[in-house]
């Protein structure tokens, strides 16, 4: 058996996210059925995050075993020639017998992408969210530098968690035009965490919250309508970073 680990980008519009369900379309879905026709063998696919229905993905990671005699890059020839044209695969490497997506994964990147602007391109409408309203950057990048930290999570995500301590290393807030990028990077997140940081950033913007009260919504240890969680769309995980001995994703 070989450990073969591939790096893969999706447009998740029209899935249900990357886990696979008994019902709907989803990201694991299509690798493993993708696999079955390259080997004729059921072969899990395990994913280095679970991205949510309508997330997009430029660097996922995900790996697979598999006694199939065939090279990294026939494999990702394989793959490219039966996955539907919004997934790809962009690199397909050999890997360590105990390498695991998830599990030897030392950090996440994700960006958000806020379209500022009172009209919204077709080409982009799939992949930002657009906020017609004009948006304070200053203030949202002094607000997103506050959460770099190690915390209590729970007031940013979509439920109270048994283990809420996540530990942000990197979030900040940059301009590109008309669009407002966040990019958030850390070892584990909740769900919808990031979605519900841009979306608190969105009312720091908009003048509705001030920097100073992100201190105050982390006191309070649970989540409120003050901070609202931004729309899928404009969300994609960006790279997943391993050790030296791993290489990135």
């Amino acid at each position: 058996m070989k450990t073969f680990k591939a790096v893969c980008s999706y447009d998740g519009t029209d899935y249900h996210g990357w886990q696979r369900q008994p019902k709907g379309k989803t990201i694991q879905g299509v690798l493993e059925n993708t696999l079955i026709k390259i080997t004729k063998k059921n072969i899990a696919v395990i994913g280095a995050g679970r991205t949510d229905a309508g997330v997009h993905a430029l660097g996922q990671v995900f790996h697979f075993q598999t006694a199939a005699r065939l090279q990294p890059d026939e494999f990702q020839r394989a793959f490219n020639s039966l996955l539907p044209p919004d997934v790809r695969i962009s690199r397909m490497d050999e890997a360590p017998d105990d390498f695991h997506a998830r599990r030897s994964a030392r950090s996440k990147v994700y960006r958000y992408r806020i379209l500022n602007s009172p009209s919204i391109s077709p080409f982009a409408v799939r992949y930002v969210h657009p906020v017609h309203r004009p948006l304070d950057v200053e203030s949202m990048t002094a607000a997103a530098r506050l959460f770099v930290r190690e915390d209590d999570f729970n007031p940013f995500s979509s439920n109270r968690f048994l283990h809420p301590v996540r530990r942000i290393t990197r979030a900040e807030i940059s301009q590109d035009g008309d669009e407002i990028l966040l990019t958030v990077e850390a070892g584990g997140f909740l769900r919808y965490m990031v979605r519900t940081i841009a979306g608190t950033l969105i009312e720091v913007g908009s003048g509705r919250l001030e920097p100073a009260d992100i201190d105050r919504l982390f006191a309070q240890k649970k989540r409120t309508e003050e901070s609202p969680t931004a729309p899928a769309k404009g969300l994609c995980l960006i790279e997943v970073k391993y050790g030296p001995d791993r290489g990135s994703g």
